[in-house]
């Protein structure tokens, strides 16, 4: 068998003018991280990563939109509704709008205080267990992301990234990882910052490749990027980690994709 380990990635239409918004060394961060937009028709998110003890939280982050259709056998969201493919499987968030009003002064109009959002994070039955939970606003209107629940275990994860405001633009990866620790994972997109050309005027007009960090806990662990050879053209390719240091995301695990 061929020892580099491979990770599946297609596309469905060809990538065109992402700008980089996340600078970080050796990569930008594709379209929409940083740039939300206010969704007022979104689900009602949790905002934060809340870890089960024993358990391993996934995210995708990057990109305008991301969702994780698949977790070994299991569909989670559906890529035609961006929604849970089974109800049962989304964690119940609870909370209201409004917890009271207070009165700032006579006569004047009431000021509400924010309730806290309360998700139901009741451990998980077994190791087929996959729940998700609604996490932030996504960069596409009317779209929540989720991140998933599941049990330590080596798994196989397939994820939707959508560089652009247009969900008929999707770039699809899997892997298959160790997630034996509990702790929280992170499945970053970017686009790979060139060095400085020195080739010739075909090498500095190619596209800089899009990469997938793992990152666990916030550090880099496994590195995914686009091979632009024409061997392994399309495909994704395990690049040799060199310095696992934490890397910093942008914002903390409330940071909408």
């Amino acid at each position: 068998m061929n020892q580099k380990r491979y990770a599946i990635f297609t596309s469905t239409v060809a990538a065109v003018g992402l700008c980089s918004l996340l600078a970080l060394s050796g990569c930008q961060s594709l379209n929409g991280y940083q740039q939300i937009e206010k969704v007022e028709s979104a689900d009602t998110w949790a905002g934060k990563i809340n870890p089960v003890a024993g358990e391993v939280n996934i995210a995708c982050i990057g990109t305008y939109h991301c969702e994780i259709t698949q977790i070994d056998q299991t569909l989670v969201i559906a890529p035609d509704s961006h929604k849970p493919v089974n109800a049962a499987m989304l964690t119940q968030i609870a909370g209201t709008n409004a917890i009271n009003n207070t009165k700032l002064n006579k006569g004047k109009q009431s000021q509400t205080q924010p309730a806290p959002l309360l998700a139901d994070m009741t451990p998980l039955l077994n190791q087929k267990s996959v729940k998700v939970v609604p996490l932030s606003a996504s960069g596409m209107k009317g779209l929540t992301n989720y991140y998933a629940r599941v049990k330590p275990a080596k798994r196989e994860v397939h994820i939707n990234f959508y560089p652009e405001n247009n969900v008929d633009y999707v770039e699809r990866f899997a892997l298959i990882h160790e997630f034996t620790q509990p702790g929280i994972y992170h499945l970053r997109a970017y686009r790979q910052k060139s060095p400085q050309a020195t080739g010739s005027l075909l090498d500095t007009a190619s596209p800089e490749p899009l990469c997938i960090d793992l990152l666990q806990n916030s550090s880099l662990v496994r590195r995914f990027c686009k091979q632009l050879d024409a061997k392994h053209q399309g495909e994704f390719v395990e690049t040799r980690v060199t310095n696992k240091v934490p890397a910093k995301l942008a914002g903390n695990s409330s940071t909408k994709s």
